[in-house]
């Protein structure tokens, strides 16, 4: 008699005994039976419009995020090539510069126009900082104009030097005042910037040495473009604000700018000579700087002092 008996596996149907026991761990499946149908797709859910629009939007964004990011490389990479300031270079030199004796401006266009009355521009100055680069200009419009200078004393100033009181020279030849065709008139006075009008009763005061340099050049005639002009502007803006009222560091910084700039061109704005070099000479020469300069600008100051307007200064700070 046998110990035990084994029940067969497999029948002919395919089924597993086994499934069947209940002491079945867990259920195989059939490998015999047939392979089950392939299962039907999901069917496709529709897409919300208001979807499709936010993601076209996205992909819009992303396109001109993209664009911007490419523009900006390219003018990244434009400002810190070296042949950046060749080409303004080139654009400098290209300018058309008039003489600065063939003609001047427009007086009754700039400074409005008043039958019967003298234009009179009235400039007001601390003595103890007498604005230079004004008196260098004020040579150059004599040159141009017709120019009726005087020089007076505010209440609010103590004592001028005799030097300052004789800035414009001795005015012995004195005329009628419809004979001028521009009056000049610096008053010493205790304020903390220069101050100028040429219109008294209606105008306010244009204040700062730089914007009343500005001014005065533009009486010249001179005509720039805009690069030109830009440059100019941001040569008085250093020379005032770093190379007379900076630090040491500011200053030093400026000269090394000065002394390569001036390695390409005889002045500091092409090859004529700007409000810009008036208005940084005399910050040099006030801020003591000039003895410690770098070559090239030593050269472009002895250019300046052999001009007449700026050798009259000279006998100022001697």
């Amino acid at each position: 008699m046998p110990m035990y008996r084994v029940r067969p596996f497999h029948r002919c149907g395919g089924e597993v005994l086994a499934e069947q026991l209940p002491t079945c761990m867990y259920r195989l499946p059939n490998l015999h039976r047939c392979a089950a149908p392939a299962a039907a797709p999901p069917p496709q859910e529709e897409v919300d419009p208001s979807l499709q629009a936010l993601e076209s939007r996205q992909e819009e964004i992303l396109k001109r995020l993209y664009e911007l990011k490419s523009a900006v490389d390219g003018l990244s990479k434009m400002i810190q090539t070296p042949d950046a300031d060749f080409d303004v270079t080139n654009i400098i030199q290209t300018d058309e510069y008039s003489p600065l004796t063939t003609h001047g401006a427009d007086l009754d266009l700039m400074l409005g126009k008043d039958y019967g009355a003298l234009k009179d521009i009235v400039i007001n100055a601390n003595p103890s900082l007498p604005p230079l680069s004004l008196l260098v200009l004020h040579s150059l419009l004599c040159e141009r104009y017709k120019i009726l200078s005087a020089v007076h004393t505010h209440s609010s100033v103590e004592s001028v030097p005799e030097n300052l009181l004789k800035c414009f020279g001795e005015q012995t030849k004195k005329q009628p005042r419809h004979e001028y065709q521009l009056g000049f008139t610096l008053i010493w006075k205790d304020v903390p910037k220069p101050q100028m009008k040429f219109s008294i009763q209606t105008m306010c005061p244009i204040e700062g040495e730089g914007n009343i340099a500005r001014f005065l050049f533009s009486l010249l005639g001179q005509k720039y473009n805009a690069v030109t002009s830009t440059l100019i502007d941001s040569w008085v803006d250093t020379a005032i604000f770093q190379l007379k009222e900076g630090s040491s560091k500011e200053k030093g910084a400026v000269l090394r700018s000065m002394n390569a700039a001036l390695g390409k061109t005889s002045w500091l704005v092409g090859n004529e000579l700007t409000v810009a070099d008036i208005v940084a000479w005399c910050a040099l020469q006030q801020t003591g700087s000039a003895n410690t300069a770098p070559a090239n600008v030593q050269k472009w100051m002895k250019s300046c002092e052999n001009l007449a307007p700026f050798s009259s200064v000279m006998k100022l700070l001697k």
